[in-house]
């Protein structure tokens, strides 16, 4: 095989290894001789990629808590470019990620080799710093929400609006009843589903809060049932450490049921909110970080929310609870008045399924391929 038959992948989030999956399914059904490699989770694994580095290390929020691990990601972005020059892809796709992404994008780009960023980074958010470097390293930004094209086109940055993968995941899911029924959930029951994250560090912040807050929406609400949604590379010792003496179900990679089948979600502020904005599930968004990136990050932050949903829909549909905020009777007021409510119940479903209707069509990996391929021809 020649050296130039590869693609390099970056996605070193989480949330980024379904859309990475689903991007390599089309580039080895288009081009089955390719070569891809670089960093990505198990789906995009399974799915022919060659890993550079454990993905489970890669997963890291926030500017202090990357400190401890300085020299693992020194290390890795220097290995990286150096197998990138090395190997001389066809192409190098980034998919978010940007402290990592953006600084190995700045390394190759002298190689002359098409760059092109598939699902954004928060630019929107941080201001016009990594906007610049965008402009300068990046051939093509392929983004998963309309208003995000128009941004970038704004700023002189060729930019694509593809549609958002989550369409595909979960187009022919079953509905709420049949989700319901796999949790063993009855009809007479209100579940709330607690989403605390798929990083450690997030769950470790989010999960007592959500816990405290079932016990007052219980004592209001007798007929709730809760649920937590685990992640198998989280250790369950890790969750039931941090629920105490609570008897609150954690059940491990079934969250998309979780969230279909729920009256209401709890989440941490994510992935996870556009998934329960996807099933059009009523939710309360909360997050909490270390105080000094909190400090950070609220002076360097422009927009008013940092749920998504609040993001795409350019207005508050859905409450936030952030930082100090996030306590548990502020969590339990926030749930007790949306189930007490149908009205503001029923007005924040059609709030949700308007977000939905944003997120495209599906095929969001042939649309990505499609787009790759008028920049550079890769078989």
């Amino acid at each position: 095989m020649d050296s130039h038959d590869s693609i390099f992948i970056s996605a070193g989030d989480p949330s980024a290894d379904f859309p990475g999956k689903i991007l390599i399914d089309e580039i080895r059904r288009a081009c089955p001789d390719i070569d891809v490699f670089g960093l990505g989770g198990s789906l995009m694994q399974a799915a022919g990629l060659k890993p550079m580095a454990d993905h489970a290390r890669l997963a890291v929020m926030g500017f202090l808590e990357i400190i401890p691990r300085f020299f693992f990601f020194r290390d890795l972005l220097r290995r990286t470019a150096a197998e990138i020059a090395s190997r001389r892809p066809r192409a190098i796709i980034l998919m978010d990620y940007p402290g990592f992404n953006l600084r190995l994008a700045k390394r190759v780009r002298p190689l002359g080799i098409p760059i092109v960023y598939f699902i954004s980074p928060q630019v929107w958010a941080w201001g016009g710093k990594r906007i610049k470097t965008i402009k300068r390293v990046v051939d093509l930004m392929l983004v998963v929400y309309p208003f995000e094209e128009s941004f970038y086109r704004q700023r002189g940055v060729s930019a694509r609006f593809v549609g958002h993968p989550i369409v595909d995941r979960y187009r022919t899911f079953p509905d709420k009843a049949a989700c319901r029924r796999t949790l063993n959930i009855s009809p007479e029951r209100r579940l709330i589903a607690l989403l605390p994250g798929s990083r450690p560090q997030e769950v470790r912040r989010m999960l007592p809060e959500m816990v405290k807050a079932s016990d007052f929406i219980a004592a209001s609400m007798p007929e709730a049932v809760f649920v937590v949604a685990g992640v198998d590379h989280i250790d369950q010792v890790v969750y039931r450490g941090l629920m105490g003496d609570s008897s609150i179900n954690v059940v491990v990679d079934r969250t998309p049921e979780l969230i279909n089948g729920a009256d209401l979600v709890i989440a941490s502020s994510g992935t996870a909110t556009v998934e329960t904005a996807f099933f059009a599930t009523p939710m309360v968004v909360i997050y909490k970080t270390g105080f000094m990136t909190y400090q950070i990050a609220k002076r360097l932050v422009k927009l008013d929310s940092i749920a998504m949903v609040n993001i795409v829909a350019g207005r508050r549909i859905v409450p936030e609870l952030i930082q100090h905020e996030a306590n548990a009777q502020a969590i339990a007021g926030q749930a007790i008045d949306i189930l007490g409510d149908p009205s503001r119940y029923n007005r924040m479903i059609g709030d949700l399924i308007a977000v939905r209707e944003q997120m495209g069509s599906g095929n969001t990996g042939r649309r990505v391929l499609a787009a790759i391929q008028e920049t550079v021809h890769l078989c």
